[in-house]
């Protein structure tokens, strides 16, 4: 009796304990939770959706208001191009070239944090949707664009800032402070990972419903895993990646039919041939008029590098060391740069340089026909291509360079000049208003055959990815990867300036590589040691 009359207090407790955890388990109902808002399909794109949202920002995002412009890295930091503007506008575009950069630099802080928001929203599509009961097909198909969006996210922060802390899931509150950053090949392995399981996943570009033109695609997700991979061979390869596996990438896409060359270079990067055929992935913008900040539609990725005289702020401003690369009567020149006098897309330009301007060129990829120019000046509509098909078929020839198949490599990089011989001249650069296309009377003998073998063949690709695909945000990795960026740098600038980025080199790895500054409130609030030299 004795023994009931103490046990059975116990067993209540218990049981009440057991009552409350039951109830605690449960869904509240008529309330929208974490796991219940995915169970309805809308709510489930929505959410996916919210992850383009956060890797298209480029001028502001939730946390800071810097810009976060790609050119400032791969156009800026390389030789390819210069700040441009007044010398006094955006002073921390300069630090930057010069590898001077603070730790409490607005541009990084904007892209870390905006990358980081995205690969928050993927980890919570990632944790929630899996058990959700809608369709299969399409469950499977919104996994794999948050496994791509967040493989792009992590691969777009390791080239510039090196290893990384990595988040599978939503990050608890438990977790704040305590993260550590994983080896720059760890962040390698994990953004390979999530790449790979996008390819499972993902569609064709060709099985997407019209509605759905721009989002990703396994084309877009073997791209960027080859592009990881040739990054990995050129820096830290200790994860052992081989040009083999390049090549299998590259091999893949060419193989689907699902892309290839765009007929006209002269057209590739006009409003009117958005997502055409060679585009692989592109970031999609729409007018707007909702001021700076997360809330907008529309990019200001074209009027900041737009000409100060017409409709533009001025920046990102080509080298002579650039336009001195292309060929002679290259038709892709005029097509990725104009000067003072020229008329472009009907337009007269008249380039203050160097009051407005540093080397008296602009880039004309990211120009904006009048037509097409929104009265937000922040807000263009004008897409921004991340990978397109000729980058593929450079990859593919390198690869098959490194791999013994010289004849094959030549005929890569020949099918992208043949179309380059083909290039009409820029939109409506005849005369003030005009609009066509006017074709090139005589290119006979303009870019012939690469005949080249060995080192040769080499420098021939290098340099065709130079003049294709310039002012695209590229060159400065290209010459990491490739061991030539700190001669590039000096060459550039001055023997100072290389001494700055050799301060900043990641050591330990198979081509030590400079890296920019973790954002300082992030390294101290999240315990992340700092990169080298900050």
């Amino acid at each position: 009796m004795r023994f009931i009359k103490n046990i059975l207090p116990i067993l209540a407790l218990a049981f009440a304990s057991q009552a409350c955890e039951d109830f605690l388990d449960k869904e509240p109902l008529g309330v929208e939770t974490d796991r219940t808002f995915y169970e309805n399909a809308g709510n489930a794109e929505l959410a996916v959706n919210g992850i383009y949202d956060a890797v298209s920002w480029d001028a502001g995002g939730v946390i800071g208001s810097g810009n976060t412009f790609e050119w400032m890295y791969g156009d800026i930091l390389s030789d390819d191009a210069r700040k441009g503007s007044t010398s006094g506008d955006y002073i921390e575009i300069k630090q930057m070239e010069r590898w001077e950069t603070l730790t409490n630099a607005p541009i990084q802080s904007s892209t870390w944090n905006n990358m980081f928001t995205a690969i928050h929203r993927a980890n919570q599509v990632l944790s929630y949707l899996p058990t959700s009961s809608i369709d299969e097909e399409l469950k499977a198909r919104l996994l794999g664009e948050a496994h791509f969006l967040r493989g792009y996210s992590y691969f777009n922060l390791v080239i510039k800032f090196g290893g990384l802390p990595l988040m599978e899931e939503p990050t608890a509150p438990a977790e704040w402070g305590q993260l550590q950053r994983a080896s720059i090949a760890e962040t390698y392995a994990f953004i390979e990972n999530d790449l790979q399981q996008a390819i499972e996943m993902l569609p064709q570009r060709s099985e997407y419903a019209a509605a759905d033109l721009g989002r990703a695609t396994q084309g877009a997700a073997r791209a960027f895993l080859a592009r990881a991979y040739m990054y990995q061979i050129g820096t830290d390869n200790s994860n052992g990646v081989t040009w083999q596996d390049v090549y299998n990438q590259t091999e893949a896409i060419i193989n689907s039919g699902e892309y290839s060359l765009f007929s006209n270079y002269a057209g590739l990067f006009e409003i009117e041939n958005e997502n055409n055929v060679e585009s692989i992935f592109e970031i999609q913008f729409s007018e707007a008029a909702t001021g700076w900040g997360p809330p907008k539609t529309g990019s200001a990725n074209s009027v900041i590098q737009n000409n100060r005289s017409t409709w533009g702020w001025g920046f990102n401003n080509p080298t002579l060391d650039f336009v001195g690369e292309f060929e002679e009567r290259d038709p892709r020149l005029p097509v990725s740069v104009y000067s003072d006098g020229d008329i472009v897309a009907g337009e007269l330009q008249e380039i203050d340089y160097p009051g407005q301007n540093e080397t008296g060129y602009l880039n004309r990829k990211a120009f904006v026909e009048p037509g097409f120019r929104p009265s937000d000046a922040q807000n263009s509509p004008k897409n921004i291509i991340k990978f397109r098909y000729a980058d593929v078929l450079l990859m593919h020839a390198e690869a098959a360079y490194h791999l013994g198949n010289e004849s094959e490599a030549r005929e890569l990089v020949n099918q992208v000049r043949q179309r380059a011989r083909n290039s009409t001249r820029p939109k409506g650069s005849t005369e003030v208003g005009a609009t066509g296309y006017v074709p090139y009377q005589n290119l006979s003998g303009v870019l012939p055959d690469v005949t080249a073998s060995g080192q040769e063949l080499l420098q021939a690709i290098w340099h065709e990815r130079r003049v294709e695909l310039g002012m695209e945000a590229l060159r400065y990795y290209d010459l990491v990867r490739t061991g030539r960026y700190l001669n590039a740098l000096e060459q550039k600038y001055s023997a100072q300036a290389r001494s700055n980025a050799e301060r900043h080199l990641v050591q330990g790895t198979d081509n030590p590589f400079p890296v920019l500054p973790i954002p300082i409130n992030e390294a101290q609030a999240w315990g992340i040691q700092q990169n080298p030299g900050y």
